[in-house]
């Protein structure tokens, strides 16, 4: 028999016989290792412990300790019992796909009744059943035509669609839990007692088309979610709670600031107070933006195809596109017009406008672009997924040599904004040059190495993310955490060395030749619409006082006091302050209580004495306690509070 060399995570290499298991090469290691071993990286692959290894590689043996593979194998194993599960109570029940999700994973159904949240306990106490029997997990092989007949013959159809799609060279690889059997990729654990019985639950049901199409059945998805320990699953669904609470939905109702409706899917309405957080995150944002040597311009947002054609877009992204007909009567012919979905090609326009000279670079050009692409309706959500939406976008056309010092410009940029919209801490993450990629491996080596030395100037962690990055160019992303743990993904810093030579722009260099410069697509929020809505779940609506709707409400407790509600009220929008008055015929707890759940950060109470005195009393958002002192101490307090972090 052959023989292979399996080199270990410290360097050292062993010699093994080719045909060798995982599961062999841990226990040859220890006794220890080969009993607590769960799965192993081989060349970079996740490998089951089961699988044969025909060939030299690198091995690095993982247990229950290592996180990533040990939830990744727990969510997967889950998906498989569950399904088991479902059908030892309903036989008659077809089954699909169940991958690994983000904390979780989901399975399809095909069931004639609906699943109930009684049937999810059912589902549940089944599963640990199975879990308790330390059922064997073993795999094999088949050839393609074997596993046709075996799905035809067992009456699971929607498998035979899926062994017929995969590719004739693939191998066909099934997967027991105990006798119950399915189509997998693996890996998996190696029985079922090694699943944590108490570290899991099933969330909800939805529907789902088959394969994603509208014409196809429509399934039934279960969700659950997993974790190591009962530990870590009390404190997510804790943080499920929470996020519950925090929903920017509910609190754009209940504070009055958007709506959706029908009749325009995707789209926001916003509401006075919601248009005032926008616009006063809006002024934040240009000014921002003209410190750092941005030139901000306005493009149109019906573009005719030929540019996206141009531009690659048509090819590669016209199904997210709304598309337009129009007759051109001085031309006698039908023109075709997309809204735009970005605003790169445009950028690229005005920047062909009139000759360009090194001396022009960096060119920084900003646009509080207007955007729309489609997305399916079930994709929606909130403000988080919308159809349409306005970018703070910016491209800035450089030199190869500049792409450092932009990015590290960048960089700080956006760590000042995040700052000041509260979020301290925020992770980068770096994707180099994917397999398919335009430009050649100098200019990527170029890119990639401005790209690591900026992030290293500002801070010294990154992740590392191979292959990931676009075609045309590396990237880094920026995610941001927020108050309860959640991480978001929001800004974008991307090399671009193809739009430039698509759309024909140019420089005259020192040489008096003609070059192509870089360009630098750049975004520090993504989208007004989800960043606001990351900024309402974060602050749980109540917004920091320069993003306030309403900053203050001077409520009237006797109906006399109505004219110095007013005089108080004028007097503090004069100073800039969003002030509005309350003199309704209500109790001044009704009011308070009122203004309190519309997350408004200061109620005045005037009442007979603050009349007399020209004093105010003061009540904050949170606070049971109330302060009185004379109105022009407490103008000059606000006024002060009220500026935003750029002004202050």
């Amino acid at each position: 028999m052959s023989q292979i060399s399996l080199t270990l995570p410290d360097g050292t290499a062993r010699d093994f016989d080719a045909g060798t298991t995982p599961a062999d090469v841990a226990s040859a290691i220890s006794t220890s290792l080969g009993k607590k071993a769960i799965s192993a990286t081989v060349n970079g692959t996740h490998w089951d412990l089961q699988w044969p290894i025909e060939a030299d590689a690198r091995i690095d043996i993982h247990t229950m300790k290592d996180d990533a593979p040990a939830l990744e194998l727990i969510r997967h194993d889950l998906a498989h019992i569950m399904a088991r599960a479902v059908q030892e109570i309903w036989p008659e029940v077809k089954v699909t796909i169940g991958p690994v999700i983000n904390n979780g994973w989901y399975y399809d159904f095909d069931r004639a009744e609906p699943f109930t949240p009684e049937d999810l306990g059912l589902i549940e106490q089944k599963m640990k059943e199975i879990i308790a029997k330390r059922d064997p997990v073993t795999t094999e092989v088949w050839k393609r035509d074997r596993a046709i007949a075996h799905y035809r013959d067992t009456g699971e159809q929607y498998k035979v669609e899926l062994v017929e799609a995969i590719p004739g060279d693939q191998p066909i690889r099934m997967y027991w839990h105990g006798d119950w059997q399915d189509l997998c990729r693996g890996p998996h654990l190696q029985h079922t007692g090694q699943v944590p019985a108490d570290a899991f639950k099933l969330m909800n049901v939805a529907g789902a088309y088959w394969r994603g199409d509208s014409s196809r059945p429509m399934l039934q998805r279960i969700y659950g979610v997993a974790f190591k320990t009962k530990q870590d699953l009390k404190a997510h669904l804790t943080m499920l709670e929470e996020a519950a609470k925090r929903d920017h939905r509910k609190l754009g109702r209940e504070m009055e600031l958007f709506h959706f409706q029908e009749e325009a899917p995707g789209m926001v309405f916003w509401h006075p107070n919601g248009w005032t957080v926008y616009r006063a995150l809006e002024d934040y944002m240009r000014r921002k933006l003209t410190k750092a040597g941005y030139r901000e311009i306005r493009t149109p947002q019906v573009v005719d195809r030929k540019l996206w054609e141009a531009s690659g877009h048509w090819d590669k992204y016209r199904e997210n596109m709304y598309i337009t007909e129009i007759d051109e009567e001085h031309a006698n012919e039908k023109r075709v017009n997309a809204l735009k979905p970005m605003n790169c090609p445009c950028h690229v326009q005005v920047y062909n406008t009139g000759i360009k000279s090194y001396r022009d670079l960096p060119l920084r050009l900003a646009e509080f672009g207007s955007c729309h692409r489609y997305e399916s309706h079930g994709a929606l959500h909130g403000l988080m997924r919308v159809r349409g939406f306005t970018q703070d976008d910016a491209h800035i056309f450089c030199t190869e040599d500049q792409i450092e010092d932009e990015c590290a410009r960048f960089i700080d940029l956006l760590a000042g904004i995040y700052r000041d919209t509260g979020f301290a801490k925020f992770d980068i993450k770096l994707s180099t040059r994917p397999e398919v990629r335009v430009g050649s491996d100098e200019v990527w080596d170029k890119a990639e190495a401005a790209l690591e030395k900026a992030i290293l100037s500002v801070r010294n962690d990154y992740e590392l993310d191979p292959g990931e990055g676009a075609f045309y160019g590396p990237k880094l992303d920026f995610k941001l955490t927020d108050a309860i743990g959640r991480e978001w993904q929001c800004g974008t810093f991307q090399a671009d060395f193809n739009l430039p030579e698509r759309l024909d722009a140019t420089y005259i260099g020192q040489d008096g030749e003609k070059h192509r410069p870089v360009m630098l697509h750049r975004a520090v929020l993504g989208s007004f619409e989800r960043f606001l809505g990351i900024l309402i779940e974060n602050y749980s609506g109540k917004m920091p006082m320069w993003l306030a709707p309403r900053q203050v409400v001077v409520a009237s407790i006797v109906s006399d006091a109505d004219p110095y509600v007013d005089e108080v009220v004028n007097l503090l929008n004069s100073k800039g302050i969003r002030a509005e008055s309350d003199i309704r015929n209500e109790k001044i707890n009704y009011k308070v209580r009122e203004h309190s759940v519309g997350k408004v950060p200061v109620i005045l109470a005037i009442g007979a004495r603050e009349v007399a005195e020209r004093t105010v009393t003061v009540r904050r958002l949170g606070e049971k306690q109330t302060a009185s002192m004379p109105l022009d101490e407490f103008v000059g307090q606000i006024t002060s509070e009220a500026l935003p972090p750029d002004l202050a």
